[in-house]
């Protein structure tokens, strides 16, 4: 598969690579059962790519707007430690772990789908949408994923 130049230019400063959840790392449904359980799609292929990267020294966090006992399941099955839930300013959650971890924007990449993603996609080194993100994210982003959430 062949990527952009200046794509890969940009990939090669990542150190840390933040995700949204709903519409990113899921299929964007929320389905509810007759018990109030929450239940996601999540695709395993993302989980691999998840542990390619932790493999080779790039972390992994999550920012999500919405809060959910699956995520955080799901989060701890891939050994992703950074997980912030239930922040719809997620610009606050993102320069709160650039201090943390002592990094920069160039450091970070970044995939969302949704306007409130908007903010950090704008800033992250690396921003990365999805075919079926709302209209106007992936005219700020740098790399369209092939699959969507």
């Amino acid at each position: 598969m062949e990527y952009p130049e200046n794509v890969l230019k940009k990939a090669e400063k990542i150190k840390f690579l933040l995700l949204d959840v709903d519409g990113v790392l899921t299929d964007g449904k929320i389905i509810i059962d007759e018990n109030g359980r929450e239940i996601k799609n999540f695709y395993v292929l993302d989980g691999m790519g998840i542990k390619l990267l932790q493999k080779i020294g790039v972390e992994v966090g999550i920012i999500s707007g919405r809060f959910s006992l699956v995520v955080e399941y799901r989060a701890k099955e891939l050994g992703i430690e950074v997980l912030i839930q239930g922040e719809l300013k997620k610009l606050s959650a993102y320069e709160k772990i650039l201090k943390d971890k002592k990094l920069k924007d160039e450091e970070i990449a970044y995939v969302g789908d949704d306007w409130v993603d908007l903010p950090i996609l704008k800033r992250a080194g690396l921003a990365i949408g999805v075919p079926n993100a709302w209209y106007p994210v992936n005219e700020y982003v740098d790399y369209i994923t092939k699959n969507p959430g």
